[in-house]
């Protein structure tokens, strides 16, 4: 086969399956046809970008009817926001971060300043810069004094808060009773930048003296710390972590109850 996009004519012999499920219908062959060279122009689209002059050099695969409606089906088990144009770096982290829940102090406290840091900007941006703020927050260079000392007010309030409530974690989780909020939201115009709950968090880190910390970066960093499953119901995302969730909710109880007896 010649190097580029075939005729519709010659797609059809790369095809023949359409031929074999389409009962006598030429109209019905070139509708499946039709969605055939749309699929593949949207594959060429992801793959190089949507650059005027990039050229698709490559051989075209041809694509049954039952390809076609996996990719389409892959596309729909994400949130809407994720694009094939998204940076692979958002995909990754929409895929296997965002919305999981979070119980480590020092994971929560770098969440909680990705969150605030991304105000004005894009999540794609911070992503990038995510080892930097690792370095400036963990890290012992020399170098880093500097930007240390910009955080080194929020170290100390960490410090308190474990020191009242034996951990960030238990801090942050006893305001949604220790258990994600899921919610059930099908299009992602749908979801706000802040809730009430983050409006109560968010006034509580204000009076023990934490900045920057308003109720829309407060909610943004719960749905990144998985206080809140904030995925739309058609993501793949959604269903595991509600499932994830509820798993940990019938652990809790045994937990609880089997500390009761340690006392006793």
């Amino acid at each position: 086969m010649e190097d580029g996009v075939g005729s519709l004519e010659s797609s059809s012999l790369l095809c023949p399956s359409l031929m074999v499920h389409s009962p006598g219908s030429i109209a019905t062959v070139r509708r499946e046809l039709m969605a055939l060279q749309q699929a593949q122009r949207k594959m060429r689209i992801a793959h190089y970008g949507r650059s005027k002059t990039a050229k698709f050099n490559g051989k075209i695969v041809p694509l049954d009817s039952v390809t076609i409606s996996k990719i389409s089906e892959q596309e729909a088990k994400r949130c809407s926001f994720i694009t094939a144009n998204s940076d692979p770096l958002y995909v990754a982290y929409h895929d296997e971060e965002w919305g999981l829940p979070v119980h480590d102090d020092r994971l929560l406290l770098e969440l909680l300043v990705l969150s605030g840091a991304q105000v004005g900007s894009d999540w794609t941006s911070i992503l990038r810069q995510r080892q930097d703020f690792r370095w400036v927050l963990f890290g012992t260079f020399p170098m880093q004094v500097a930007p240390i000392l910009k955080y080194f007010n929020l170290i100390l309030l960490l410090l308190q808060i474990k020191r009242d409530f034996g951990s960030f974690d238990k801090y942050l989780w006893g305001f949604v009773n220790y258990k994600p909020i899921c919610t059930q939201y099908k299009s992602c115009h749908k979801i706000p930048v802040k809730t009430s709950k983050s409006e109560t968090i968010s006034r509580d880190m204000q009076r023990r003296g934490f900045r920057f910390v308003g109720p829309t970066v407060i909610h943004s960093f719960m749905q990144a710390a998985g206080l809140t499953n904030d995925h739309l119901i058609t993501c793949h995302r959604h269903i595991e972590l509600t499932r994830l969730a509820n798993h940990a909710a019938t652990i809790q109880p045994i937990r609880s109850s089997e500390q009761k007896d340690n006392k006793n």
